[in-house]
């Protein structure tokens, strides 16, 4: 899988995705609205690929801002890639279709090029996001991930979805599906935390030697939103080393870092609802880092996650053994 020359890579179902994405999450205290100008400033500045979920409560604003570029002339709705997800709350079979559908009806489209299994930890199903008991604990659900995954392929079948894949899983779970007896569509990604603090090598490794594209989130750090990330946690775009290296290419130490997963041929999601920076994210094209400068930057991890979702302490230790798996 060659992204040094190429905007988009073949998935195992023959379908494209393009190798640069927009994300969408964005923290409470930001305005909806923040998402819909900024995703139609993204496709201004040429992102084709807008990653999000039923977990972020914003599609409608994201759909809104689909439309009207498709209504001004900016783009086809064949020229875009849009990514949800099936959040923990739906993932019984029966719900499945019904997450998605929800999503669509928001965005005001009859389909989304990707969607995918949010978390493999099932919660209770319900309104609400974050199920919780009298203690304050996420209430848990028992879910088989194949039954789930099952449910997908047919969303895939009626159309739904012309991708399917998964997200946050390890090499174990990934595996429960590959090995699903009756398959009939393997997971094209698996969308993980990566970042030079985390370059996840071995489930990269992994998932290449299947055919599974792993798509990078928080590939600049975080946005630091307190309910999910330590205060304490380091500043990935503040560290030295790519502030050298980006130095060295005159550019800047995030777009050092999203050109560093794309080289690693890592499918990479790019954050933000600042339109300089949008601009930014998109300039990684034209530059090329060297093979001492990757081997410096792979010197980076230390396995550090950012990321620790907001779902009280005994799911939280649970979510990040099963991270921790992957690494």
């Amino acid at each position: 899988m060659d992204l040094n020359h190429n905007r988009s890579v073949k998935l195992n179902d023959g379908n494209l995705m393009p190798v640069l994405g927009f994300g969408t999450f964005a923290p409470d205290e930001i305005p909806k609205s923040k998402a819909n100008e900024a995703t139609k400033i993204a496709i201004d500045v040429g992102f084709r690929h807008i990653d999000a979920a039923y977990l972020y409560q914003n599609e409608e604003e994201v759909g809104q801002a689909l439309r009207d570029k498709m209504a001004d002339g900016t783009v086809k709705r064949e020229d875009l890639f849009y990514t949800t997800k099936i959040w923990a709350t739906f993932l019984r079979p029966e719900l499945v279709r019904q997450c998605l559908e929800r999503s669509l009806k928001k965005l005001g489209l009859d389909y989304v090029d990707l969607c995918i299994i949010h978390v493999p930890i099932a919660m209770k199903p319900g309104e609400e996001l974050l199920p919780k008991d009298a203690k304050g604990e996420i209430i848990l659900d028992v879910v088989d991930i194949r039954d789930t995954w099952e449910a997908l392929e047919k969303c895939k079948d009626l159309g739904l979805t012309k991708s399917i894949g998964v997200s946050n899983f390890n090499h174990k779970q990934l595996e429960m599906i590959l090995n699903k007896p009756g398959l009939k569509y393997k997971p094209t990604c698996n969308q993980v935390e990566c970042h030079p603090y985390l370059n996840q090598s071995k489930l990269l490794e992994f998932c290449k030697s299947r055919d599974i594209v792993l798509v990078a989130y928080s590939a600049l750090g975080s946005s630091r939103d307190p309910t999910w990330v330590s205060s304490d946690s380091p500043y990935l775009l503040e560290e030295p080393i790519l502030k050298t290296i980006a130095k060295k290419h005159n550019r800047t130490p995030g777009q050092v870092a999203l050109r560093y997963q794309l080289q690693r041929g890592v499918v990479v999601l790019a954050k933000s609802f600042n339109e300089k920076r949008i601009k930014e994210n998109f300039e990684v094209f034209d530059f090329e880092l060297t093979a001492e400068d990757m081997k410096v930057i792979d010197g980076l991890n230390r396995n550090y996650r950012y990321d620790s979702m907001p779902f009280g302490s005994p799911l939280l230790s649970i979510f990040r053994r099963i991270l921790s798996m992957s690494c």
